[in-house]
């Protein structure tokens, strides 16, 4: 028997979420939830949409799970908040984990984590709670993400990788072996850290200038 969520989150993300958890998971999404100030709709993805501070009169904590689907916004702190909100309501706090991962550390994955397709992560890694591994990534072993991390897609973390609470990894950024990432970070799209990261510190990847060449002159394509 699947077990009713709650989503929190009315975006792209919350209509993704719906989208894992409904093909691929043993949940039913019942509602979603966000805060009233935020309630334009009542209705979103065809499942009624609640004022989060009402929602234990709809939607006891003694019988749903939730799932807070958002984004990175504010370093993460926004998911932060909400999953912290969540927790002192009393709500047990859901993780989807792709059944098209590779999963090799014994299911060392917090709460509240979203874990797509194709992500591989070796053994011996430890992943705490709040954590997004967006598609494709290679999290090696014996790596620790820390909680409310968010990393995007195609990101290559070596093994033995320390990353601090509340980092944001962009796609394409390489992470080199037995590294310290501090808290707070960014690493930018198509960044290589080669050495230990400054907490709060900012490290973006180098962008491809535009070639003097049109491309109406390029004749082999």
């Amino acid at each position: 028997m699947k077990k009713p969520l709650i989503i929190f989150g009315a975006g792209d993300i919350a209509q993704l979420a719906h989208y894992y958890f409904s093909t691929d998971s043993n949940y039913t999404v019942e509602a979603f939830t966000v805060d009233a100030a935020y309630l334009t709709i009542n209705e979103f993805c065809g499942a009624p949409l609640v004022p989060f501070e009402q929602l234990a009169d709809y939607y006891p904590a003694e019988t749903h799970e939730i799932f807070i689907a958002l984004s990175y916004s504010k370093l993460n702190q926004t998911r932060k908040e909400k999953y912290l909100a969540a927790k002192v309501a009393g709500y047990r706090i859901a993780s989807y984990i792709s059944s098209h991962a590779t999963i090799l550390n014994n299911g060392q994955i917090g709460e509240n984590c979203f874990v797509l397709e194709d992500n591989t992560v070796q053994p011996f890694v430890s992943i705490g709670n709040n954590v997004t591994l967006w598609s494709g990534n290679h999290i090696g072993h014996h790596s620790t993400i820390r909680d409310h991390c968010f990393i995007a897609s195609h990101v290559i973390v070596s093994g033995g990788v320390d990353i601090g609470e509340s980092c944001f990894i962009g796609v394409n950024a390489t992470l080199r072996d037995h590294i310290k990432v501090g808290e707070k970070c960014v690493i930018g799209a198509g960044a290589l850290l080669l050495a230990d990261a400054e907490p709060q510190g900012v490290y973006m990847g180098e962008t491809t200038p535009r070639s003097r060449v049109p491309s109406t002159r390029l004749r082999n394509i």
